[in-house]
């Protein structure tokens, strides 16, 4: 089964992933992988379902897929699967799987329909699998339904490009026969990182469901829109056969029969299918760890020298030594800055749906709370123009004036500008006050987590970015600046 020559390939791989999830470190290196990517409703879950030969994955309407399933296949004689965040516990009911997935989803989205970038690792041992490792990610979508976030585009596409746009990553973009090629969103995004078609498969699915007198032949021949790796054709279970619990290996059949029976597929019908597909895909996948192989031994062995160093660094470590204090502060300060960025730009790993915080209520100071201030301004135009032509005659005296003098202007548009002197300094000082919010809650973690003189440094830093904010608010209190001087105390 497979490429038998390198097939503790992909476990080797399957291990590095798995430790680097159960840290709770994102993994520095570039492991080799394959990325599934498509539009909503474009048949990556039957794809990978008809992989396994179970009914595993959440289905539904809108966006089911709202966390990347790192999906590990393993040919085994048993028929099972574990989640790495449920260790020693083993699934034998599938559809027990699918409630977990669900379950596990919803802990770090809620049930709001939001995504999050941190992956469920869940690993399938069968005899009816090859050994193989898929990541499925969300599909794109264009219009937030519900209570889904209004950049729920942006989001996911974020989301996509942080995996495909990796070299070590293969891309496998999955597209319905019924739409358009030109407007597959899996192969739109795949060209933007891989425009040459070097790291991409294409998959196209529903050919049952194709118009009558239409055919995709031209793409499964790789003519349309050429792909390095090809095109794979695909025919997944109807909605109804979903529903009716039609069996996974009798679609596999009615798959087989169709290819060989379409006068348009027949001549391909070896390079078409399921099995054809789970095949190819572990060939590749193995051959492709085993280009990238060099590189990685380079880049760990490069890391390991790194770690060589820093450890000789403890050989004569000292507690008391003011420079490893100086060393713990900085590297404090620098996570500070990281995670106070974070808020910031709205770019951390776990999403508020509560509430805004951060970033999104600074930005709704600017964009609502402040204009709403400028629109209560009193503006009386009969008293403008009066003024004006007063300003205007006065700086003309005894002359008659053919164009109006820049002093009248000047002193009228004073006038107008102090009028918003009062929503401006309202507005810096809203701000001001959720910088100093957001900073307390950067120090939290820190002042939980951390022992008593971390801890105590801490404290030093949030009251130090605290009356910083406040020295340069529009009124200072005259006991910030001494207080800004007994922060460096504890500093």
């Amino acid at each position: 089964m497979g490429n038998r020559g390198m097939e503790d390939l992909i476990p080797l791989i399957n291990r590095l992933q798995d430790a680097f999830s159960s840290i709770g470190q994102s993994c520095n290196l570039d492991l080799p992988q394959i990325a599934v990517v498509g539009g909503q409703s474009a048949g990556k879950s039957s794809v990978l379902e008809n992989f396994v030969g179970r009914d595993f994955l959440p289905r539904g309407s809108g966006i089911v897929t709202r966390r990347p399933l790192i999906l590990q296949l393993i040919n085994n004689k048993a028929e099972y699967a574990e989640f790495l965040h449920c260790k020693g516990r083993k699934f034998v009911d599938f559809e027990e799987v699918r409630q977990e997935i669900e379950a596990e989803t919803d802990r770090i989205t809620g049930s709001n329909k939001g995504i999050s970038p941190i992956p469920i690792n869940l690993r399938v041992y069968s005899p009816h699998v090859l050994n193989l490792t898929l990541i499925d990610l969300p599909g794109m979508t264009k219009v937030a339904v519900g209570d889904q976030p209004q950049d729920i585009e942006q989001q996911i596409r974020d989301m996509v490009l942080q995996f495909i746009t990796k070299e070590s990553c293969l891309i496998l973009a999955v597209t319905p026969a019924n739409t358009d090629l030109a407007n597959s969103d899996a192969l739109k995004v795949a060209k933007e990182v891989d425009p040459q078609g070097l790291r991409t498969i294409g998959v196209i699915t529903k050919l049952d469901l194709m118009d009558e007198g239409t055919d995709a032949r031209e793409i499964l021949e790789n003519k349309l829109l050429p792909l390095r790796r090809g095109y794979i054709g695909v025919v997944n279970r109807s909605q109804k056969d979903i529903d009716g619990r039609k069996d996974i290996r009798a679609a596999l059949a009615a798959e087989r029969k169709f290819f060989l029976s379409h006068p348009a597929y027949r001549h391909m019908a070896d390079r078409m299918g399921t099995p054809h597909l789970q095949k190819t895909l572990n060939q590749q996948l193995t051959n492709h760890i085993r280009d990238t192989l060099p590189g990685l031994r380079s880049k760990l062995q490069s890391q390991l020298l790194s770690l060589e160093k820093e450890v000789e660094e403890y050989k004569n470590f000292r507690p008391d030594d003011p420079t490893r204090k100086t060393k713990a502060l900085l590297q404090m300060v620098q996570q500070f800055g990281v995670d106070f960025e974070k808020r910031i730009e709205g770019s951390g790993n776990q999403v508020d749906t509560v509430e805004l915080s951060g970033g999104a209520r600074i930005n709704r100071i600017f964009h609502e709370r402040f204009p709403f201030e400028l629109v209560k301004i009193v503006f009386d135009e009969k008293e403008l123009r009066r003024e004006i032509s007063h300003a205007i005659k006065n700086v003309h005296g005894v002359r008659t004036g053919l164009f109006t003098p820049d002093m009248a202007f000047e002193v009228i548009v004073k006038k107008q500008v102090i009028k918003l002197k009062e929503p401006c300094l309202k507005c810096i000082d809203l701000v001001v006050q959720e910088l100093i919010n957001t900073v307390r809650q950067c120090t939290d973690k820190v002042l939980l987590e951390g022992s008593a003189p971390v801890r105590e440094g801490a404290d030093g830093v949030q009251r130090w970015v605290q009356c910083t904010l406040c020295l340069f608010s529009p009124s200072p209190p005259p006991s910030a600046f001494c207080m800004l001087v007994s922060c460096f105390g504890v500093l």
